[in-house]
């Protein structure tokens, strides 16, 4: 199954990234957040992706094309510019089949959905789509039952976002008892990590966002959410990239799926 990445925007509230690089390509830890959320998707065996390109484009290219350099050690003859390289001695092997698709530079996210169209095989039934720039504990596999379940054209999964601002708790008299930083909200927001029946396609339509979209599948009552009440933080501010990159840093970032035993599955 087809999992495309919308990996085009320009990303201007985390400029102090993205002047030199696409969103998707900001670093957690030693890797690209674009990395993490492949890692994610493959965990559950979901490894063949497309990458909806824009912004930057090559600076993706780049880092996919010249991966086995980067992770590996290896020889270089510079007369003949023949490289040989060591690959028993890599310490990890990433197993991704990824169609890069240049979508524009200014294309609307529904629309660099549908121009990913050709590349999701006629026979497919269902295609996975979600953002470059956020990372959830989820099992993605608990998605796609639930989606087939349903029986809608399209799933996506809501999450509960974090406030940016501190509350203030009042009593009755209206005097405050207390503070409450940066709490998580009982509502739901769509975080991405979506599924859709083909047929999908037909709802999209060029210079549209994918709410556009949304909003016809809603009308005709299909469109479903999955609940997701644990871990998951999208990258908006160079604020939150530090944060998450804290996360990262901590004893168990709760995203790294893929260092967990296989009888997770």
């Amino acid at each position: 199954m087809k999992v495309i990445i919308l990996c085009g925007g320009t990303g201007t509230r985390l400029k102090e990234e993205t002047e030199y690089k696409p969103k998707p390509m900001v670093y957690i830890g030693d890797k690209p957040i674009i990395w993490h959320i492949m890692k994610i998707y493959a965990h559950y065996g979901f490894n063949e992706f497309i990458l909806a390109l824009g912004y930057k484009a090559d600076y993706i290219k780049d880092f996919f094309l010249n991966q086995k350099a980067f992770t590996s050690d290896f020889t270089l003859e510079t007369k003949e510019h023949h490289a040989a390289y060591h690959l028993k001695n890599r310490s990890e092997i990433d197993d991704f089949k990824i169609t890069f698709v240049d979508t524009g530079l200014d294309t609307l996210p529904g629309e660099r959905i549908l121009r990913c169209k050709n590349y999701v095989p006629k026979n497919d039934k269902y295609f996975m789509v979600t953002y470059g720039d956020g990372v959830a504990n989820l099992n993605i596999k608990k998605v796609l039952e639930f989606h087939k379940k349903q029986k809608t054209t399209g799933t996506i999964t809501g999450v509960h976002p974090r406030t940016k601002f501190g509350l203030v708790k009042v009593d009755n008299s209206n005097r405050v008892t207390g503070f409450v930083e940066k709490p998580v909200l009982s509502d739901w927001v769509n975080g991405g990590f979506m599924v859709f029946n083909r047929s999908f396609f037909n709802y999209l339509r060029p210079g549209e966002l994918e709410h556009v979209a949304f909003k016809r599948l809603i009308e005709e009552k299909q469109l479903s959410i999955f609940k997701h009440d644990g871990f998951w933080f999208a990258i908006d501010t160079y604020k939150e990239l530090e944060d998450l990159n804290k996360i990262w840093r901590s004893a168990s970032a709760p995203w790294k799926l893929w260092q967990q035993k296989r009888k997770s599955l």
